[in-house]
């Protein structure tokens, strides 16, 4: 996370307003401890502050086995019943899409990517040092990261704006793209200080 994060601060502009879904929330995090002074407002989506509990390190070992014995596409194929709301991953369109830009990821970026998570930090305790205006938004499906969790990191930073979106999974941006539209628009448009 602190190499993604680094990355960030190297291409972004001086002062930026980061918005991260999933694991990219994890980065946004690692940014706030890095350099707050650059993060005009933050946007935390379909994320979690904390670090993997013994049940979720058991079914990340699950995948593992799955993959060892069958294949990456094994595993890719329930993506999109743990990341999409029941409606969503019943409709074949979404389905397809999670398959896909889940198999464009490649087995050599999800390692990475499985890495990072595996060994990033429990941010829980930094999130009442975030003092710009902050949006924290989830499905109210969210199998990967319950909204519970979203309402935990909401109570931890000041002045934070929570939004929990009705039929949504994991995946809010393309379950449903107009309702975070409007969000993040609200968000952009917030003072700073609020």
């Amino acid at each position: 996370m602190s190499a993604m994060a680094d990355s960030v601060l190297r291409r972004a502009p001086a002062h930026f307003a980061p918005a991260g879904l999933s694991m990219g929330g994890h980065v946004a995090m690692e940014i706030m401890r890095k350099a707050p002074e650059r993060v005009e407002r933050l946007a935390l989506v379909g994320t979690r502050a904390d670090v993997d509990s013994p049940e979720r390190l058991r079914l990340r070992k699950e995948d593992e086995d799955l993959v060892a014995t069958s294949g990456l596409p094994a595993l890719i194929e329930r993506f999109p019943d743990r990341w999409l709301s029941p409606e969503h991953a019943a409709d074949p369109s979404f389905r397809l899409r999670v398959i896909g830009m889940a198999t464009a990821v490649g087995p050599e970026t999800r390692e990475k990517q499985r890495h990072a998570l595996l060994t990033r930090i429990d941010s829980r305790s930094s999130l009442a040092n975030i003092a710009c205006p902050t949006l924290v938004m989830c499905g109210r499906e969210d199998l990967a990261n319950p909204a519970w969790m979203h309402l935990d990191m909401a109570s931890r930073i000041a002045g934070t704006r929570l939004r929990i979106l009705e039929d949504c999974g994991h995946l809010a941006p393309i379950e449903q793209p107009e309702a975070v539209t409007r969000a993040l628009r609200d968000w952009l448009a917030s003072e700073k200080g609020s």
